[in-house]
């Protein structure tokens, strides 16, 4: 008896000293969440202040909520808000659309050694950021890049994409997508994979050919993995890509262009106005946080499962 006692003791402890390992490993990342994301939110009272640098954030004059009612009273406000949902609700859609296309057609590849190569170009520019492909995507949108070069040679009048409100948000949204779809396809790429190939087979016998059994089988599988991965990228439906628009746009296309998050750069950051540039992001905060908490809920009652 004394043993076993002495053997459950052992076993404890060194369950005991795993846990507190497991919380060593964890240490370093919860450092820097709160350097970086707890810490700095202290910082959101400048929301309803008239901040002064001067003064500091505990000595400037509180306001309320006078910097919101300011937002909305500006003309370029509407825009902004406008301009921000139909860039991120396109990016949603079709970084959706295309990467579960690319998957199921790259699923179909047999040549492993093709399949590998492909998926390793098409992974890229993923790992590339903005401020490098935004030369590649100027110098290809340019009146003498390739794209004008083959409108050309159609017999048209070359087009100055990043310089014409009709287009560029046609270019950014396009641009976005074939920067990611090759690394949001992943996660479908592992989803075919958990499919069981007994249903293929069963539906070969019965007659059914490759495209039919993509419709009934491959795309009603994949459903709860683009539901559960729509939810949560719907809580950055207000997130239309900062660095990517940042590097791109000019003042002339500012009135498709200018969306949230440069509109408070240039508020917070070139014009100085803090407060006002803090209420921006504070309210896109809470939308988007109102965002995620009901595609969760939409995702638990679609696919029995949610995101928390």
């Amino acid at each position: 008896m004394k043993q076993g006692n002495i053997a459950l003791a052992k076993g404890s402890g060194h369950a005991g000293r795993e846990k507190r390992m497991f919380h060593l490993m964890l240490l370093p990342g919860m450092i820097m969440l709160l350097l970086f994301t707890f810490i700095p939110l202290v910082g959101s009272l400048m929301a309803f202040q008239n901040y002064v640098p001067a003064k500091g954030l505990f000595g400037s004059k509180w306001v309320g909520l006078e910097n919101f009612q300011f937002i909305f009273s500006l003309p370029d406000s509407r825009q902004v808000f406008v301009n921000t949902l139909v860039i991120a609700f396109a990016k949603l859609v079709l970084n959706i659309i295309v990467p579960v296309l690319f998957a199921i057609l790259l699923n179909e590849i047999t040549a492993k050694i093709f399949k590998r190569t492909f998926q390793t170009i098409v992974y890229l520019p993923h790992f590339l950021s903005w401020v490098v492909l935004a030369t590649v995507v100027t110098n290809m949108f340019s009146l003498t890049g390739p794209f004008n070069a083959v409108i050309a040679a159609f017999g048209g009048e070359p087009i100055q994409f990043l310089a014409d409100n009709n287009w560029f948000r046609k270019v950014i949204v396009a641009t976005d997508v074939w920067k990611e779809f090759g690394y949001n396809s992943v996660v479908y790429l592992a989803a075919l994979t958990s499919i069981d190939l007994g249903l293929y087979e069963a539906a070969s016998i019965d007659g059914a050919n490759r495209f039919e059994q993509t419709l009934h089988i491959t795309l009603p599988s994949l459903m709860p993995t683009v539901i559960l991965m729509t939810a949560l990228n719907l809580g950055n439906i207000l997130n239309a890509g900062f660095d990517q628009v940042f590097n791109l746009y000019n003042p002339i296309v500012y009135e498709t262009a200018d969306i949230i998050d440069t509109y408070v750069y240039r508020i917070g950051m070139v014009e100085r106005q803090y407060s006002i540039g803090t209420a921006v992001g504070l309210l896109k905060s809470v939308i988007s946080f109102m965002l995620i908490m009901g595609a969760n809920k939409a995702a638990k009652k679609l696919t029995g499962s949610g995101i928390f």
